[in-house]
């Protein structure tokens, strides 16, 4: 490796759905963050952690940026995602072509207008769902709402676009020693992709029946020396329906979700994957500081700026 390498870190921000985690899973080549239609999928800062020749880029996956109600999780995911704005050395911010210049893009436009000393670039996503006349129309008003360093038009669903998008970051990363090893790919540890990975399969399979206030956790991981890795997790719920709807009939639908995570844990980790899910009802489980730490959310968001 040279001597001489660069290292720097490159916020992806946006409203929710505008494609962010699958930008990052784009990027990185391997599944990070999960994807879901659902908003506030994204709970917490991922790190997807991309080598080019002599830069290390440290992508952060940020929740979805959205006006919080007074609700101590939404303010902490919100705190979360603007915490790496300000971390960062550049900002994509990432904008759904197909809605266009919405209330929600205008709102985080004016927010970012507030943080000074960061470079912006603009990312218009799902650039294959819309006529090509419309997209250049978005990506010059736009530009004249507001001064971005560049602006990419892609789909991170078909990795369209996507290797001069990282291309460009890295030319905009400052000299400096990198932060990981080179073999790293993110900062999640295993547990807790795993259950990420668990929560995605709930809310795809019960996506009308159960709100986003679910959580899933890691109990028990043990490994063999076959190679085999035995996983207990535990869905937290607030309500005893939402437990029976998650069970289904006969346990029909937990089976489901739990034999839809296990393979592509199987997919991702390289080795056989032994899940078992359980459904416990715990009220007012949001208010546990242990889940916000598990997530490196910040347990009393009122004590951290709020930019909406």
């Amino acid at each position: 490796m040279n001597e001489k390498t660069k290292c720097g870190f490159a916020t992806i921000i946006g409203a929710p759905n505008a494609g962010k985690s699958t930008l990052i899973n784009a990027i990185v080549g391997e599944k990070i963050s999960i994807v879901s239609s659902k908003v506030q999928t994204t709970r917490t800062r991922v790190l997807g952690i991309v080598i080019e020749d002599d830069t290390q880029i440290i992508f952060i996956d940020t929740p979805g940026l959205f006006k919080p109600g007074n609700d101590r999780m939404e303010k902490s995911i919100v705190n979360a995602a603007w915490e790496g704005v300000r971390e960062s050395d550049l900002v994509l911010f990432v904008v759904d072509s197909t809605k266009g210049f919405s209330r929600p893009v205008r709102t985080i436009m004016d927010r970012l207008k507030d943080v000074a000393g960061k470079k912006y670039i603009l990312v218009l996503n799902k650039v294959d769902d819309i006529a090509r006349p419309k997209l250049l129309e978005l990506a010059t008003v736009m530009n004249a709402a507001m001064n971005f360093e560049a602006t990419f038009m892609v789909s991170a669903k078909h990795d369209d676009g996507v290797k001069d998008l990282v291309k460009y970051v890295v030319k905009q990363m400052p000299e400096g020693p990198f932060h990981y090893p080179a073999d790293q790919m993110t900062d999640m540890p295993l547990r807790l992709l795993a259950a990420e990975i668990t929560r995605e399969k709930l809310f795809r399979s019960v996506h009308d029946e159960i709100p986003y206030d679910i959580t899933v956790e890691t109990e028990n991981w043990e490994e063999f020396e076959n190679g085999d890795v035995k996983i207990d997790q535990t869905v937290f719920v607030a309500r005893e329906g939402q437990k029976k709807i998650i069970l289904g009939k006969g346990g029909e639908m937990v089976g489901k979700i739990g034999s839809q995570a296990r393979i592509e844990l199987e997919e991702i980790m390289g080795r056989r994957v032994h899940l078992k899910l359980f459904v416990k009802v715990r009220e007012n489980w949001d208010e546990d500081s242990e889940h916000y730490r598990l997530w490196g959310l910040t347990h009393n968001p009122d004590s951290a700026p709020d930019k909406f």
